[in-house]
């Protein structure tokens, strides 16, 4: 028995069976015949040696720049028009083949740059009291392992917040705009890194989209890429307020040297000391000096004329200028460099003391300290079957994940 239907019928009836068929494929071919109609509506052909097959998209969900001869891999439901004619309605276009990407990113790199989203005035510098970072990332690659080890190294006590996304495929952009969002509205960190590491063109092409570049640039907290191995740029990195060009160097860039802070703090140190050594040393001098001014006055102006009367006169003379400006002026020369050397001392036990606390601070944030107590630390993602790593004082061992149980 045949089936009969009206034309609107069958065409609902080849709809609902591609529908659940093919729910969404993915196609690459050739793009030909584009063009966009009324601002709002783009049309074109993929095609390859011996087929074509029309495409249909708004030109809100385009976010790659696109024009005749670029290879492309569309997002589509394959659909039956009202018209009778077979169709993909496109919901993302992704250019492959390094002509064509190097293509897609030329013509947005011109469009974006001359709309001012990559104006150097507009870049800001990172917070130089950084406590709380966003990083936007896979928790699974090697480039965010390498970013976390380096910021534990090289001073740690940093809160990093985590957002766990794809960075490569047509899924990430999305992704990493929805984390970058969620940073600037909950505004609990003072800036946000996007990390990926080294990559094929195709692999980063995903920092080439339009609405994520745009995301980048606006956002109210500043922006640190590292993205691919340093030869890599991509339109992100241009949006961003600092490129770093590794993530390894992100997390350089985002924090302090232990080693170097530790040595600038004793030259501070050094510095201090010195400085009250050479204060009392000057003090020192100049008292004398004006001891001995002093001194030499009184001689002329009292001594000598009293040396040619006689000796009790003399002597009842020398009492008076010694109790009169001499022990005065002893006193009060014993008490500036009695005031000097308790500075001094003062600034060296404040110094000691900041000293101690950073030192034991610094104990209290190495690792090693936790490994020499018996204790391992485990690394890597934590399901049954998995593989993880566990590091010991001695030794680093790569263990599979056969059971997981809460904890009583």
């Amino acid at each position: 028995m045949q089936n009969s239907f009206s034309p609107t019928e069958f065409v609902a009836v080849v709809n609902q069976t591609l529908e659940y068929a093919y729910s969404s494929v993915l196609i690459t071919g050739e793009v030909a015949s584009y063009k966009v109609n009324q601002g709002k509506w783009v049309f074109f052909d993929l095609k390859d040696e011996e087929t074509s097959v029309s495409c249909f998209m708004t030109l809100w969900s385009l976010r790659v720049p696109l024009e005749d001869g670029m290879k492309v891999t569309v997002r589509a439901v394959p659909k039956l028009t009202k018209w009778g004619k077979f169709s993909l309605t496109v919901s993302a276009v992704k250019p492959v083949g390094e002509g064509s990407l190097k293509k897609a990113y030329e013509m947005l790199k011109k469009k974006l740059t001359a709309e001012g989203l990559f104006d150097p005035a507009k870049k800001r510098a990172l917070p130089s009291d950084l406590t709380r970072l966003g990083v936007i990332s896979s928790t699974q690659a090697a480039g965010y392992a390498d970013f976390i080890k380096i910021i534990n190294a090289r001073w740690g006590g940093m809160k990093v917040m985590v957002a766990h996304t794809q960075v490569q495929g047509m899924d990430a952009p999305d992704q990493i705009i929805r984390a970058l969002r969620y940073f600037n509205e909950r505004g609990e960190v003072q800036a946000i890194a996007i990390l990926r590491g080294g990559g094929s063109a195709d692999d980063l092409s995903c920092f080439n989209d339009e609405a994520l570049v745009r995301e980048i640039a606006a956002s109210r907290i500043p922006v640190i890429t590292g993205i691919g191995h340093e030869v890599d740029e991509s339109l992100a990195d241009l949006a961003a307020d600092v490129r770093a060009s590794t993530p390894s160097n992100a997390a350089e860039m985002l924090t302090r040297d232990r080693a170097e802070e530790s040595a600038k703090l004793a030259r501070v140190m050094n510095r201090t000391e010195q400085t009250l050594l050479q204060s009392v040393e000057r003090a020192r001098i100049e008292n004398r000096e004006k001891v001995a001014n002093v001194s030499r006055g009184l001689l002329a102006k009292y001594v000598e004329p009293a040396l040619v009367k006689n000796r009790h006169a003399i002597e009842r003379v020398g009492q008076s200028l010694l109790t009169r400006y001499i022990e005065p002026m002893l006193t009060q020369n014993r008490e500036k460099v009695a005031g000097c050397f308790t500075k001094m001392r003062d600034e060296l036990g404040r110094a000691s003391v900041e000293v101690e606390h950073k030192l034991k601070l610094l104990e209290t944030l190495n690792p090693e300290k936790v490994l020499r107590q018996g204790y391992a630390i485990l690394s890597g993602k934590i399901s049954p079957g998995s593989v993880v790593k566990i590091t010991t004082m001695k030794q680093e061992i790569n263990a599979e994940v056969k059971e997981i149980h809460e904890r009583n």
